[in-house]
């Protein structure tokens, strides 16, 4: 794992959102962030890839 904190893997992470939220703004929020994670080759979602993502929310929601 990547720093000194826990971490979970991508897959995982996605794998529960899609299970388990319920509202689907949240969900997609979520969603985008792992997106945005894969696409900048890191193992886990942060602030960082909800907050390039943020923009693309807002116009849709």
């Amino acid at each position: 794992m990547e720093g000194a904190g826990a971490g979970f893997r991508k897959e995982l992470v996605n794998k529960l959102l899609h299970l388990h939220f319920k509202d689907a703004k949240t969900k997609e929020a979520a969603v985008r962030g792992v997106r945005q994670a894969q696409a900048e080759d890191v193992t886990q979602v942060g602030v960082d890839q909800l907050e390039k993502v943020l923009p693309q929310l807002l116009l849709d929601f």
